[in-house]
């Protein structure tokens, strides 16, 4: 009776996940939203709340975080982590500090403690790989100039996670200095080890666990990953830093084969994820921080859309570059929940899930759309300034040259105000010459190269416009 219970609880939940997955295909967004709603719907306090299943649903709620990360493993190269890493990371650092500390000062605020603030800081700081990735391909901007930059700056994410996690889980493990130093330590020599190995052998690796056999690769890679990432964890490493490491020593037609045969099972343990982090939050705690949220929401989004401003200006990229960069970067997603929900399962702060929550749901919905307007609403604004201080500084400065300089030379000429006289028309020469500088003040200029705002090749697929950044 309890395994027929089960099996109608994970069928109901599935189907449902499948109709939400519909819903948002045929709009055009995120799933992500509605999945947390519906782990809110079937959890403590929600519609339909689940009993039988919960346990099955966290353990495959791990698991797809674990497939998650092991799929964003397997779009880079070892090699592609250190150039990104020697090029980008003055980008990296400045997307750090204007992401992770809103959330830290906003987690002290609120008076949730230090630990808090690190989980916070993280929830702001990562931005949404998956998200941002079907964003640019259904705007069709695979191609423009501005990706390779908004890509950078999640590789440095995704590797900066490696240690970040680690640090996070020692925290909320309530490690000491010592401790901590130790596991932080572990981490860093376990990557580094990892990146070593697969530049010095990473062909090696993936022709011993590659296979023509569909069935035989599947389960060689899912069940190395597995296996390192239950090291990792013994290790307070982090299962989901070690199944990354796992698809980063992957490449080439392995690496391939592994990503098209595990899609589907990350997809279904990743929407289990997300539903297990809805079920893990009672719905009547969101209200309480749904403001907090907004305003946090808002003031990330902004200094999102300034970290992608500022690193597309440095690599080059014209002004309307800049701004699609830095709106594609405001989603926030699934390792925002991931790190949300290593301090939920720890029980650290009961306000925290609800928070982040929110925020996850704002962001996820707003992102898509800021990706999309950010730069028409930039250039709006714009020209609207540009023809305020246009309009302003001719007749203030006419004013105050006819005033000043073609009344005091008609005056000292004693002629007409006309200028029909010629000291009057040298008087009126000079008015002109210093109206003309005005007129042209304060105006930015306008970008018309046609290579300022091209593509890298307008018929560029994604291999090319992600060459030497991911396969």
């Amino acid at each position: 009776m309890h395994t027929a219970t089960v099996f109608i609880e994970l069928g109901s939940v599935i189907l449902v996940l499948g109709l939400l997955g519909r819903i948002a295909g045929r709009y055009g967004f995120s799933p992500i939203p509605l999945y947390l709603l519906g782990g809110l719907a079937f959890g403590t306090g929600g519609l339909l709340p689940l009993s039988a299943s919960e346990e099955f649903v966290a353990t495959g709620a791990e698991i797809g975080v674990v497939l998650l990360l092991l799929m964003l493993g397997l779009e880079y190269t070892a090699a592609d982590l250190v150039t990104n890493l020697k090029a980008q990371y003055p980008a990296g650092a400045v997307d750090f500090l204007l992401n992770a500390i809103p959330g830290a000062v906003a987690a002290l605020l609120l008076g949730w403690g230090p630990v808090a603030a690190v989980v916070l800081a993280g929830v702001t700081w990562i931005s949404s790989s998956g998200v941002i990735a079907k964003v640019l391909g259904d705007l069709g901007r695979l191609g423009n100039r501005e990706t390779p930059v908004i890509l950078s700056i999640l590789v440095l994410e995704d590797l900066a996670m490696a240690v970040y996690l680690p640090i996070l889980t020692a925290l909320l493990a309530g490690a000491g200095l010592v401790a901590g130093s130790i596991t932080l330590a572990i981490a860093l020599a376990t990557a580094g080890a990892v990146l070593f190995v697969a530049l010095r052998y990473g062909r090696l690796i993936s022709r011993f666990v590659s296979h023509d056999d569909p069935e035989k690769l599947l389960l060689v890679v899912l069940g190395l990953t597995l296996l390192v990432a239950g090291i990792a964890q013994q290790l307070q490493v982090s299962a989901a830093v070690g199944a990354f490491l796992v698809g980063i020593a992957l490449s080439g037609e392995a690496a391939e084969g592994a990503h098209t045969l595990l899609s589907p099972l990350r997809d279904l343990f990743a929407a289990v994820f997300f539903v297990f982090f809805g079920l893990s939050t009672d719905p009547t705690s969101i209200p309480p921080v749904l403001l907090p949220a907004l305003l946090l929401a808002a003031v990330t989004a902004v200094t999102k859309v300034a970290t992608g401003y500022w690193a597309a200006r440095r690599a080059g990229i014209a002004t309307r570059g800049r701004w699609r960069a830095g709106g594609a970067l405001v989603s926030r997603g699934e390792f925002s929940i991931v790190i949300a929900g290593l301090a939920v399962t720890a029980g650290i702060e009961p306000g925290l899930g609800p928070l982040a929550t929110a925020y996850v749901l704002i962001l996820v919905i707003t992102g898509p759309l800021a990706a999309r307007y950010t730069q028409p609403a930039a250039e709006r604004l714009g020209a609207v300034f540009a023809r305020q201080r246009g309009a302003w500084a001719p007749e203030a400065r006419a004013g105050a040259v006819a005033s000043g300089v073609v009344a005091s030379g008609v005056v000292a000429s004693g002629v007409v105000a006309s200028g029909v006289v010629a000291n009057g028309g040298a008087a009126g020469g000079t008015a002109a010459a210093a109206v003309l500088p005005a007129q042209g003040a304060g105006v930015e200029p306008v970008e018309d190269s046609p290579d300022s705002e091209g593509v890298l090749d307008p018929g560029a697929g994604p291999g090319q416009a992600l060459d030497g950044l991911s396969r």
